[in-house]
């Protein structure tokens, strides 16, 4: 399924150039165009899922597989021993931006300084 007005899907179809990271038939991951860290990089499932508050039993696996992929890349950039975060904001109040589910995992740096 796909929102054709999504930046993300538009990103998994091709349509807009990414950094990419990892891809699967399942997920993307890629660097943030925005960066608050110096790793800060998204992963988002292939589905157009727009908020977390939106997923079904059905995607236990997929958002298992999105935090094992998260941890994979952290320690393949050497951020897995010094430590970082995975962020999935939820809705506007939140902080959500782009309304397809994404995970945040930034690191490089001090986070405890980030609040």
């Amino acid at each position: 399924m796909r929102d054709n007005n999504c930046i993300f899907c538009k990103i998994i179809a091709g349509e807009i150039p990414s950094k990419k990271l990892f891809e699967d038939d399942e997920i993307l991951a890629f660097r943030d165009i925005n960066p608050v860290a110096p790793v800060h990089f998204l992963i988002i499932p292939k589905e157009h899922i727009a908020v977390l508050d939106d997923i079904e039993e059905r995607h236990t696996a997929l958002l298992g597989k999105m935090l094992f992929i998260a941890t994979k890349l952290a320690r393949e950039m050497g951020i897995g021993e010094s430590g970082y975060r995975q962020v999935i904001n939820c809705r506007k109040s939140a902080g959500q931006i782009v309304f397809h589910l994404h995970m945040h995992i930034i690191g490089g740096r001090d986070m405890r300084l980030m609040g």
